[in-house]
Parts: structure tokens; sequence; C-alpha cells
């Protein structure tokens, strides 16, 4: 018996060793994926590499069935994994197990000025996808916040490309170390929801190179991007997603890019266009809802039945078929198809202490007169919160950025859970209307009754905590329309002097992806820029206000003090929104503190600023040598001493300028950034490394980066207009 039973088994074992050697190379975990791919390739009929190329469903296109390689699965979005939705339309499939973490929007995790919270962000972000088996997250943006009014800016990651682009990196590398595919957008110039859909974006090689792709550059060639998003809008001519310039020359020639491009839903417009310009994969053409609401077949989107066509009478080489087909199958065999694709968490502790903890490091402490914050337990009786945000969700709503969340702990909840309930009373104080999409609708309640109950409030509370700002409305911060001025919402400049009236001791506290103007600013002792902060929203507000977490967000864009300190608005409709055809970025490499700095006009609060319930120290700066080669590296050294009696965190800015140059510079640009934490008395020594190569600027007499020799300023500071020392260096 025993010598049948070795029998059988070493039978079996050589079945499945003669299985291994029958086994196609595409479907071999072992072989290189560039082999997988050209195998796969090889096997496929035209018809079945065209049907990889445009969507089946809302979030989903083709696979090959025949050969058993699965379709690809994208799913919003930037931080949190959108519900999902029924097979042809945008509405909710009512499903009972997709109810995610929300995560802070990516204007909070960039004011936190830390890559290793952007690192755990798309780790985070990354394992809820995989959970959900989604293939491609559709994020992050990285688009540059050029106007205060973009309905989209609370998605992005600020105004400064270099910011954003050591921000971007790890954020790609977390997602994508999970098997799940980031998927970098809007490329490019789609810096605002007016006419998004059709407006033509005029602007300087310098400006497209400088300040709109460096971050998109960073994600492709340093984060490894497997697929990037086209744009709504168009460039010189041509819209984004099928846009020779941006895809074919820039994107896939001088970046080396292998992933694959996605339409945004509804960008596409030519079949001659997104077969020759770089597009490779097709979504929500006419069945998005936000183009055309008419049903047509997936079959006659402009890369399916015309794309085939076109092949099959000779129009198009089959050589662009393939090179899009190659991308698709590449995508799905370093996702799908991955031999160590990791498994996926879903909602879990891990993932609710890292959205508190990004939360907390990018909060931003504005103002604090007398020490008025921190509010430690105990130091008041009567604590007032007033305004709607202390009380309303802010993850519903915003377009495509709106989730489904197995929980949200708001401002008023986290107060409650600090201070306890007898000592915290609440007034909605204003009222907004419902989130919708498209349209506004105004809220029924009466504004007056609502104020004048706040009133009351306040005047019997110790201290009063206003939290207003901005919510997901439409003409707030949300997809598809801009916001209509500077100023906040619902009457809540009103109500904030009226609460001052009755009440001096009343903070206010803001959470918006937007900055707002504040007449009032002189009056109130403290001023937090809270952001939307995600599921842990109440947690983290309440620790950064009761003293338990000392603030060290810093603002990573500019507030004006009017809008037409703004460069995009100084210049007229022209610039901004445009004429409804073409629009001119006027202010061009200036965006941003560029600027405020070069035109010599005040903010209301500058880029990289935020204050610390502790004092810092940066200490004398230096460097490695005095001059320079072009390929050289600049090495400082500086220390930072916390000089406080809290635990707290810095941000050290390294700003450099170049006094005479051939061409127009801004007088300062950030080229390097560190986050040191320090207890009470401690001192660190920091040291930069900064490339010569990246003090250059486009040479658009070249066509290429420039850096011409001779004297450079490097500056040293904890925001854009507080620089406490220079250094001069040399370059030869």
């Amino acid at each position: 018996m025993k010598s049948i039973f070795l029998t059988v088994v070493a039978a079996g074992a050589w079945l499945m060793v003669s299985a291994q050697q029958k086994l196609p190379v595409y479907l071999d975990i072992n072989k290189p994926i560039e082999e997988r791919v050209e195998n796969a390739l090889s096997a496929m009929t035209t018809e079945e590499k065209v049907s990889l190329c445009y969507a089946q469903s809302k979030f989903s296109s083709k696979g090959v069935p025949r050969l058993g390689i699965p379709e690809v699965w994208t799913d919003d979005g930037p931080h949190g994994i959108r519900e999902e939705v029924l097979w042809d339309e945008w509405g909710g499939a009512n499903w009972t197990n997709d109810s995610c973490t929300a995560f802070p929007a990516l204007t909070c995790l960039s004011a936190s000025f830390n890559p290793k919270l952007s690192l755990l962000y798309g780790k985070s972000i990354g394992e809820e996808a995989r959970y959900r088996n989604k293939t491609v997250l559709l994020g992050p943006g990285v688009n540059i916040y050029r106007t205060p009014l973009n309905g989209r800016n609370f998605e992005y990651l600020g105004e400064d490309p270099y910011l954003s682009s050591r921000m971007v990196v790890p954020y790609i590398q977390g997602v994508q170390s999970i098997g799940v595919a980031a998927c970098v957008k809007h490329f490019a110039l789609n810096n605002q929801e007016e006419w998004r859909g059709h407006i033509n974006v005029d602007l300087s090689d310098r400006a497209l190179y400088e300040i709109y792709l460096p971050a998109f550059k960073a994600a492709v060639q340093e984060g490894k991007a497997w697929s990037i998003m086209g744009a709504y809008n168009q460039f010189r001519g041509e819209h984004c997603c099928h846009n020779d310039l941006l895809l074919n020359k820039i994107l896939k020639k001088d970046w080396e890019f292998d992933g694959v491009v996605i339409s945004d839903w509804g960008g596409v417009h030519s079949t001659d266009q997104a077969v020759n310009n770089g597009l490779d994969l097709e979504m929500g053409t006419y069945t998005d809802g936000l183009t055309t609401k008419g049903k047509f077949p997936y079959s006659e989107y402009y890369l399916a039945n015309p794309f085939l066509k076109g092949i099959k009478e000779g129009k198009y080489d089959i050589a662009l078929l393939n090179d899009k087909a190659r991308r698709i199958l590449r995508l799905i065999f370093r996702t799908t198809m991955s031999a160590n694709r990791p498994f996926g968490r879903f909602v879990s502790p891990e993932h609710s202490e890292a959205a508190r903890k990004i939360a907390q490091e990018g909060i931003v402490l504005l103002k604090n007169d007398k020490q008025f914050f921190p509010v430690t337990n105990g130091k008041f009786k009567k604590i007032a919160v007033i305004g709607e945000n202390a009380d309303r969700s802010l993850v519903i709503g915003g377009g495509s950025s709106s989730l489904k969340v197995a929980y949200e702990k708001s401002p008023l909840d986290g107060l409650i859970a600090k201070y306890g309930k007898d000592h915290v009373v609440y007034s909605l104080g204003y009222a907004s209307g419902p989130s919708m999409y498209g349209r506004e609708e105004p809220s029924k309640l009466n504004a007056d009754s609502l104020m004048d109950a706040a009133i009351e409030v306040a005047k019997h509370a110790d201290v009063v905590f206003f939290i207003g700002g901005l919510n997901k409305n439409h003409f707030q911060d949300c997809e598809g329309g801009d916001r209509k001025s500077l100023s906040l919402p619902f009457g809540q400049d009103k109500l904030i002097d009226a609460l001052l009236k009755v009440n001096k001791n009343t903070a206010v506290v803001l959470l918006s992806g937007n900055a707002v103007s504040m007449p009032w600013v002189d009056k109130v002792p403290a001023i937090i820029q809270g952001w939307y902060l995600g599921s842990e929203a109440g947690s983290a507000l309440a620790d950064v206000i009761s003293g338990e977490v000392n603030p060290s967000g810093k603002l990573p864009f500019s507030f004006p003090k009017k809008l037409e300190d703004n460069g995009a608005h100084f210049y007229g409709k022209i610039s901004y929104p445009g004429d409804s055809i073409n629009q001119y970025y006027k202010e061009d490499i200036l965006v941003g503190y560029r600027w405020f700095d070069t035109k010599k006009i005040v903010p209301q609060y500058a880029f990289g600023y935020g204050l610390s319930y502790t004092s810092f120290n940066l200490g004398v700066l230096s460097a490695d040598k005095s001059a320079y080669s072009k390929n050289d590296i600049i090495r400082v050294r500086f220390t930072v001493k916390n000089t406080g009696a809290r635990y707290g965190a810095e941000v050290a800015q390294l700003y450099v300028n170049d006094p005479v140059c051939s061409v127009p510079r801004p007088l300062k640009e950030l080229k390097a950034f560190e986050k040191v934490f320090l207890q009470p008395g401690e001192t660190k020594v920091v040291e930069m490394d900064v490339k010569v190569a990246d003090l250059a600027f486009y040479d658009e007499s070249k066509k290429d980066w420039n850096v011409e020799p001779g004297d450079f300023i490097l500056q040293l500071g904890n925001s854009s207009n507080n620089i406490s020392q220079k250094l001069k260096i040399t370059v030869k």
C-alpha cells in the first residue's frame, strides 16, 4: 500500500510540474513583468486589445476574459474610498460594507510639511482601496493653488511646486506598496472649476515648467506613478486628455512615463486625438451625466468601435494600439496579477490613528494673542461652541470626493469628550443648505433667529469657540463650481462681529480648503485654520485646542487680505476666469508667495506660516563651501532649539534668491524644508542638501533648464515672510 501511495504522490507532483511547464508566460508570476506583458499581447486579438482601452461601467474597464486577465476597477478618491455606485449610474448601490475611513483632505496633509506622514497616508488609504479590491486609486491631486476661488483646492497640495513635489512622492509610494495604482491628477493646468470642460489655458513655457509641472514630474520620475489622469481643460488648443505636447512629448518621451494615461470622466472629445495624442484608457464619455444625459453604449466611445474601425481600415497605426494595450497590461500585472500583492485593511484602528495624527499635524495656529490657546481642561466652566461646522458632516459633498464613512467625530463631539457635556453648550449660529452637486439650495432656517440664539448663548459663556468656514456645497469647496467671493458665506462675518460685541473672549476656528477674507482679524484673540479633517476631525481639533497636542502645521498657500491681492485676479477677468473661451496666466511664474514677495504685497497670512505653543530659535546658517560648480550639491547646516516650555515641532524652511539673472526671478523660492521635533530646551543639528541644478530657471530661448553663474542668496526662516538668516554662495 505504501508503494502505491508514493506512486500516486509522485504522479501528482509530475502533473503539477508538467502544468507549470505549460503555463503561459503571462501567467507565470516568476517571470519579469515586461515578458508577461509581451506574451499576453501576442496572444490577444485586435478586438481584445481595443476593448482594454475604454470603460465598461462607471468605474471599471474590461480585462481579457478568454485569457484570464482581470478587469480594471478604479475608485475615487484622494482622501477616502468612495462608496460603490450602480453599474452605469452615479447613484450609490446601497451596499452595507463600503463605509470607509475619511482621511484629512490633502491641504491638511500638505500643511503638515511632513513627508513621513504622507507615506503613512498613502499606505493607509492604499490598504482601504486594496481591501475593496480596487486596481486604481484616483488620486492624489497636485494641481497648483492659483486662486482661492478654485472649488477643488482642498483636494490639492498647495501653491508651491517644491512642497507639492516632496509631499506627493511618498503618498504614491505608500499607495503602490499595497499593490494599488496611484492615479495622479489632473494633468495639467486644471486650476479652476469655472468652464473647466473647455477653457483654453495660455501661459509661458517658464510658468508651465517652473510652477505647474514639477509635482507631476516628481510623481512620475521619483514616485514611479503607475497611472496619471488627464485634465478637462484645453491647453494651447487641445484638450488635456489628448494633448500631444503634454502626453506624448513631455510625459511619455521626456519623462519616460511607462504607465497608463486615464481620461477624466467625460474628458475625451475626438477619436483622432485620443488615438494619436497619448490617451490610453477612456473613462466616462457620454454616460457620466456631466456631459450628456443620453444613454450611449460603451462600444461607441471614441477609443471603442471608432478606434477599431480605424485600425481595420488602416487609418490608425497598429503600433499605437499595441502601446496602449501594453501600458494597460503592465498596470494589471503591477496590481491585480502581481505575485506579492499585499492584503488590505478597512476602517482599522490603525487607520483611525493615522487619520488623527495627520489631522493633528496639519492644523495651523494663525493667531494666539495673550496665549488664548491652549484652553486646558477645567480652565472655564462654560464653553460656548457656535457655528454650523461644529456639528455638520464635512465628508459629504464636494463632488467626486464625497464619502460614505463608517464614522465621523465632529468638532462638537470632540470638545464635549474633552471638556465634558456639562461645560459645553452649542448653538448653530448660521446655516447653509444641503450639499448638492451642481446647484445651490439655501437653508430653510431663519438666519436672524439663529444669530439671536447664538448671541444669547455667547453672553453667558466664559469663552466662545466659533467654528465656521466653508463646506462642501456648490460654490464652496466643491467640484464643478468655483467660489463666488473670498468672503465667508452664510452671514458668518456678521455673526462673528455680533459675538465679539457680547463676548470678546471669542476665538475663530475655520474648517475649509481655501483662504477666506478676515475683516474681524484684528478683533479676535485667536484663529485656527483647521481644514477638512476627516473621520477623526473632532478628536484632532480638541487635542490641539486643549493643548494635549502642540500645533505644528504651516500654511501650504498664502492667505490674501483681499482677492485683488492674489496674482491670478490682479489682471482682471482675462486672467481669471477667462472670457469663457481663453484664459491667460498673466501673473506667469509669480504664483502665491512669489507674487506677494516680488510685488511687495503684504498677505494676511504667508505661505509656510504657523504658530506653536512653544518657541524656537534657528541657529547660524552655514554651507560646506562658498563656491560650487553646476554639478555640485550645496550642503547647509544649522541648529534648531526649542526655547519654550512645551514639546513641539518647527518647520525650518530654506529659500533661494538669484539676485542677478538674465530673466526676472522671484525674490525667493522654497528649495528645502525639515520638520524638527524637540523637547523643551533641546537643540538639534539640521543638515539640508540642495542640488545646484535645482537653482535653475527654465530658459525659453534654449528650451531647457539653465543655472547662470553668479551669486545666490540662501535664506533660512520659519515662513516665507519670516527670514531670520541669509547666506551668499557663488556658482561658477
